[in-house]
């Protein structure tokens, strides 16, 4: 569920993730001069705004916010597409965007934001109530499912967040805002949004009712087709800001295979590996809940401070089992492939494959486990990738990983210990 993996990421990130991935800019106007800013005081923003900025803990600008804040704050305003992950400070961009558009004085909705979920649409509330604070007459009103307002009332809030359902009744059948007079609509998480039947359609009839000057910004992680032939659908002459693809690698991660009978070996392999190499943090990837659950019980018993990671917590939970091993409090993550996606914990030296990664036929699943083992080799650090091999079948697997990456993968005898020493030292 991809709203439920975006909220995820929202919960887990208490900082910016270091992106290294270059920005490319297409400029709807190729003439103009191109801005970009290395401080939050060139865009001469209110002083409440810039108080506001620094009291979030953003003392300069991310990368996609050098690029995106002059272009959303550009006078007259202009519209933009950008390609974003979490963690980049896209929302804190938008935010400041809507932030400074709006004109306290005038007590109607002059912003507009979708999100795809309830959830993801308080998160992003939150942002604008941090950043505003200093603002306190700027005010927020929340257009989602429940939020029950008298028939023929008309809202008196600056900036509305909500589902693009709840938006569009609010704008056509219930006329709570007036469509006309908004000056900045955001969509949040296209890619997310266009995943859910009907959001797609909504999204498009609200845009249509907006004025012609409105500015339109929208936001994604992922630019397939579908989202891009959405985006230019809602978003007309747009600039563009797109994350150059940098290729992940695995030099810096060093990659073992171990050979085991059965279950109970690969548990045995499993804790002497563990043995030797226990000032790390390692994940676990299992293939099933029932393996995982398994596994972190027999740690357990063993002395282990495991934390267990299963698809049938609900998104709070995950995030606080992601938020004590960050911490430190467990040295182990045992997981399943569906939870492990997009978690960045940058202290995990060891990924362990107690099985390989297959997909739904029974193949090599390649992408899944540069996924997994590149949790290890991030930040340039050196990362052990340990994979555990019980069967003429996973030995075919893991043959088809190697050649598909090119890269040799090396036997690890586990009874000797100095070796896997050496190894994680």
């Amino acid at each position: 569920d991809r709203a439920a993996q975006s909220l995820l990421n929202k919960l887990i990130r208490s900082n910016l993730v270091d992106n290294t991935n270059q920005v490319e800019v297409l400029q709807r106007d190729p003439s103009s001069p191109l801005y970009s800013v290395k401080s939050f005081e060139e865009l001469r923003l209110k002083p409440q705004l810039l108080q506001g900025v620094y009291a979030m803990g953003f003392n300069r600008p991310s990368k996609i916010q050098e690029n995106a804040l002059p272009m959303m704050l550009a006078e007259p305003p202009q519209n933009l597409i950008a390609q974003s992950q979490s963690g980049t400070g896209k929302t804190a961009a938008f935010v400041l965007a809507m932030l400074s558009r709006v004109e306290p004085a005038e007590r109607y909705p002059q912003c507009l934001c979708l999100s795809p979920t309830y959830e993801l649409a308080l998160q992003t509330g939150k942002v604008i109530e941090q950043m505003g604070k200093f603002h306190p007459e700027l005010k927020l009103a929340y257009a989602v499912r429940g939020n029950k307002l008298e028939r023929g009332q008309k809202i008196s809030e600056h900036i509305v967040i909500g589902t693009p359902g709840t938006v569009l009744d609010w704008c056509s059948k219930l006329k709570f805002i007036d469509p006309k007079k908004i000056k900045v609509f955001v969509l949040d998480e296209a890619d997310v949004m266009i995943a859910t039947q009907g959001h797609q359609d909504q999204s498009i009839r609200i845009q249509r009712m907006l004025p012609r000057n409105c500015q339109m910004l929208l936001f994604s992680a992922t630019f397939e087709d579908s989202v891009w032939k959405f985006a230019q659908k809602v978003v007309p002459d747009p600039n563009i800001i797109k994350l150059k693809r940098e290729e992940e690698t695995l030099d810096t991660i060093k990659q073992y295979y171990v050979l085991c009978n059965s279950r109970d070996e690969k548990f045995q392999a499993l804790c002497n590996i563990y043995g030797a190499i226990t000032i790390a943090q390692a994940m676990i990837f299992c293939h099933t809940r029932k393996t995982a659950s398994w596994l972190a019980a027999e740690l357990s018993k063993e002395g282990h401070q495991v934390a267990l990671l299963s698809g049938e917590m609900v998104v709070e939970q995950r995030a606080a089992v992601i938020e004590r091993f960050r911490e430190g409090k467990e040295k182990v993550l045992v997981t399943t492939n569906v939870c492990a996606r997009g978690i960045d914990v940058e202290q995990v030296s060891v990924v362990i494959n107690f099985d390989l990664p297959v997909d739904k036929d029974g193949n090599p699943d390649n992408e899944t486990y540069l996924h997994r083992i590149g949790r290890t080799g991030r930040f340039g650090k050196r990362g052990l990738a340990v994979n555990m091999v019980d069967s003429k079948h996973s030995m075919n697997i893991l043959n088809r990983i190697q050649e598909h990456f090119n890269k040799k993968i090396e036997r690890l005898d586990t009874d000797d210990l100095d070796e896997i020493e050496k190894i994680a030292n």
